[in-house]
């Protein structure tokens, strides 16, 4: 048997054990801010009671992280489906947790189909802040997901293990700059230096840049004037627990 074989078959054993264990998710507002108009919501875990994310990652190991990861994408699609989500639904996955690319994405196929939400407004986002044992397993996890229809994007991007390296193996739909280098940029000459010299780099290769932990308007006005239109933090909205929070555009006139 080769491998390739051996993996699958053991990933998808790992797939089919029971949790234990329950827990739901937090939706927090996208904002295009030059249409004036939300461009989606990132699903985030959360516990039932405690309504917190560490109480449930740290329950994730090697024992239940594939059943974990495919779990939480059926998971966000059908509570998004069911608060009427019309916007991009953007789920964080585990990309050490993905063993095969096409058979991963077939359950997710499936939930979307099932609660009639469609494959283009779902988007797959990878945390830079999470090591990658194979950079090019996760080109590859990417690239397909890419060619069935899905929005791809790199997470906390200057914050994590890879940076510019794993930029040039893939260029994803979507970068989202890590809050640490957001914050204050209007404050922080060298914050501003990085942050404009990024964004020009991702704007050379087509890829759309995201400013995440926003949470003044003065970093809003920063990265407006850099042409970043997609915008994410506390300023905005803060996540809503099993709910889409409202969010005032009015402030962006």
């Amino acid at each position: 048997m080769s491998i390739a074989i051996e993996n699958v078959k053991v990933g998808c054993q790992q797939c089919q054990r029971p949790l234990g264990f329950d827990f739901t998710f937090a939706f927090q507002p996208i904002i295009d801010v030059a249409r004036k108009a939300v461009f989606g919501y990132e699903a985030l875990v959360r516990d039932p009671i405690e309504r917190n994310a560490l109480t449930v990652l740290k329950k994730v190991d090697d024992t239940n992280r594939y059943a974990f990861d495919q779990a939480c994408r059926q998971t966000a699609i059908a509570l998004a489906a069911a608060l009427k989500m019309d916007t991009m639904l953007s789920i964080n996955f585990l990309p050490n947790a993905v063993y095969e690319p096409e058979h991963c994405i077939k359950s997710t196929i499936k939930a979307a189909r099932e609660n009639d939400f469609p494959i283009e407004k779902i988007m797959f986002e990878i945390t830079e802040s999470e090591r990658v044992v194979d950079q090019q397993h996760l080109t590859n996890i990417f690239q397909y997901y890419q060619k069935q229809g899905f929005t791809t994007a790199l997470d906390d991007f200057g914050a994590g293990h890879a940076g510019l390296n794993m930029l040039a193996n893939f260029q994803p739909g979507i970068l989202k700059i890590d809050m640490e280098l957001v914050q204050d940029v209007d404050r922080d000459p060298v914050k501003a230096i990085i942050a404009q010299h990024l964004v020009a780099m991702c704007q050379e290769m087509n890829v759309r840049v995201l400013a995440e932990g926003v949470e003044r308007i003065e970093e809003v006005r920063f990265f407006q004037a850099l042409g970043v239109d997609l915008m994410q933090g506390y300023y905005f909205a803060k996540p809503g627990f099993e709910a889409l929070p409202s969010v005032d555009l009015s402030q962006l006139a």
